[in-house]
């Protein structure tokens, strides 16, 4: 009832000002509205906000009414939504087939029993000869090499998953183990197939791979499959080849840890593969609120968070379970949305004191890869040169008894810091500050655009990317106090004739970010979804700067490895050793250029 009363005053209110032309009262952050975005925002009726949904695009006008309810124009070229197209999973097309010919006999196996189309296959048609070519590595720094002494252009290969050495859980040939990995090696070798089968392991199912979507792109020109070792085993047996005994052939390359492959007389292969990707649409709500200095309206100052979550789960989620339970993100990010609609209204109460304008934007497909944010800064809704910073929101909902708050990117800025220690003195916070402007949220779109960044959080926890991220467990206090601060030092930005700086921050030596040796320095374009590898920008002081490589650039191959996605490009680095100058080929624009980059230990 206190609840009710105190909106029915407020909507008195309100009206009495309409008719008496009394200036609006100014607008508090408020921990009760607060928590009614996050309730609204997080709860199951919503399913975990998933990219494309009915359920996010439902998020989407929550948000929209909101900011329409403070009084934000719209932001995106006259309407609230900037919709981008982005690639949502794969789905199995209607034309795959298995057939294995031995003379005049040949066998059909059935799809989804026997054997799987692996999900990152390309669409086609194979008629061709088997070899088999072991576990299908080449890694030169282990001196080993499957495709050494065949040849398998034209072909269709038969190799083990994982890798010679799986009794040894520090075995260096885990990092060429990917089945994405071998795949693109036998493509690079002129393999225009490849059957993946399961080596005998203990306590091994013989499971099939999972046909669920990596987010990278599909592989052309290839057939990818796996079969079970049983259904393989049958017609071997069956056939007669008594030289492709995968029990014998498994233990011979473990125990020498040497390649032994062949062409496999006798048997050829047709095979059909059809994998499509599916497409949808995300959406980010955008409002504008202008300012009112004659020179700086047309600046901006960019407030922005995600809204997406996880969905039902999936890839992201931590949640172990086999039973499918909604994922809210009450705190990831439902917080930071709820941050961001409250500093809209805020500063919609305040707007005759602003000297710039301000860009309010909640951001899909975060959890996908940045992919919202990332195409905002490619397709500013203003001049990217007028946009003077950007603050990011993300899991500010956590805020500890300690009251320690951490910010990123405090060293894009000369500004920051210091702005950051005054405006704190009322509240009191214990600050964890990071210079770097990249990591792993959506402010790192902006920094690549060299827009100086700061990104509030307050810390991950036994939650995270799990069921149980709900919004009874949000600290609404504390982020209405976090919020308050954030208002703050937006309102500096807002109103000071100068604006923030921009540096770009070297990266910390020491980090270590995978389970290769060597550091480039390139900062990968999540949102692309072409043939090679897109970055975004080169961190400052990395070999990819040093080399002159800049954000745009399409990395196509990396030393003797083609570049054709991300797995590529982490498989290339696994090859060299600190001290190395590797030869790149690059696209940029029309022309595809090449360099070198001398790369550094991490």
């Amino acid at each position: 009832m206190k609840f009710i009363y105190k909106y029915s005053l407020l909507v008195f209110t309100i009206h009495i000002s309409l008719y008496t032309g009394c200036t609006s009262p100014v607008k508090n952050i408020s921990a009760l509205e607060i928590k009614r975005h996050i309730y609204t925002l997080a709860d199951d009726s919503t399913k975990g906000r998933m990219t494309g949904s009915p359920e996010s695009k439902k998020c989407a006008d929550y948000i929209k009414s909101e900011f329409i309810k403070s009084g934000l124009q719209p932001g995106a070229n006259g309407d609230f939504f900037q919709s981008y197209p982005f690639a949502s999973g794969v789905e199995l097309g209607h034309d795959n087939s298995l057939n294995i010919k031995f003379g005049s006999d040949d066998a059909a196996f059935e799809l989804n029993k026997d054997y799987v189309t692996v999900p990152f296959s390309g669409t086609c048609s194979v008629s061709a000869p088997v070899v088999f070519a072991g576990y299908g590595i080449t890694a030169k720094k282990l001196k080993y090499d499957d495709y050494d002494s065949i040849d398998v252009k034209g072909k269709v290969v038969i190799v083990f998953k994982y890798h010679p050495e799986m009794d040894n859980p520090h075995s260096e040939f885990d990092d060429f183990s990917a089945i994405r990995s071998k795949a693109s090696t036998a493509k690079e070798k002129g393999a225009l197939g490849i059957i993946f089968v399961n080596p005998k392991i203990k306590g091994d199912e013989d499971k099939l791979t999972p046909f669920q979507y990596d987010r990278a792109p599909l592989m052309k020109d290839i057939g990818i499959i796996q079969i079970k070792r049983d259904a393989l085993k049958s017609i071997l047996n069956k056939s007669g080849n008594l030289s492709l005994d995968l029990d014998s052939l498994q233990k011979t390359i473990s125990t020498t840890l040497k390649p032994h492959s062949f062409e496999v007389n006798s048997l050829s292969v047709i095979l059909k593969t059809e994998v499509n990707l599916m497409e949808s649409t995300g959406i980010n709500v955008v409002g504008l609120l202008p300012g009112n200095d004659a020179k700086l309206k047309d600046e901006y100052l960019v407030i922005g968070a995600h809204y997406d979550h996880l969905g039902m789960g999936g890839d992201g989620s931590l949640y172990r379970g086999t039973e499918k339970l909604v994922h809210n993100g009450a705190d990831d990010n439902a917080s930071g949305t709820a941050g961001v609609i409250e500093l809209a209204s805020k500063f919609a109460s305040i707007r005759e004191s602003l000297k710039r304008s301000v860009i309010f934007v909640t951001f899909s497909g975060e959890e996908l890869g940045l992919l919202g944010s990332s195409y905002f800064a490619g397709n500013p809704t203003v001049s990217s040169d007028k946009i003077v910073s950007m603050i990011n929101l993300d899991m500010i909902g956590r805020l500890k008894e300690d009251t320690t708050l951490i910010i990123y990117g405090t060293g894009t800025s000369s500004v920051w810091k210091k702005l950051i220690d005054s405006l704190n003195t009322p509240y009191k916070f214990v600050i964890t500050k990071n210079d770097e402007g990249f990591g792993p949220s959506d402010h790192s779109s902006f920094y690549a655009k060299n827009m100086p960044v700061l990104f509030f959080f307050t810390g991950t926890h036994p939650d995270y990317h799990r069921p149980s991220d709900d919004a009874d467990k949000i600290n609404y206090p504390g982020e209405e106090k976090i919020l308050n601060l954030v208002a703050d030092i937006s309102k500096s930005v807002l109103t000071n004739t100068s604006k923030p700086d921009y540096i770009n921050v070297p990266r910390k030596q020491g980090e270590r970010s995978g389970g290769w040796k060597v550091y480039v320095g390139t900062v990968p374009d999540y949102a692309y979804t072409g043939e090679g590898l897109k970055i975004t920008g080169a961190s400052e002081g990395s070999p990819a700067k040093k080399a002159g490589l800049t954000g745009g650039d399409i990395i196509l191959q990396f030393g003797e490895k083609k570049i054709n996605t991300i797995y590529d490009y982490v498989a290339a680095l696994r090859e060299y050793v600190p001290g190395d100058v590797v030869t790149l080929k690059v696209k940029r624009g029309n022309e595809t250029i090449t360099c070198k980059v001398e790369l550094m230990a991490k």
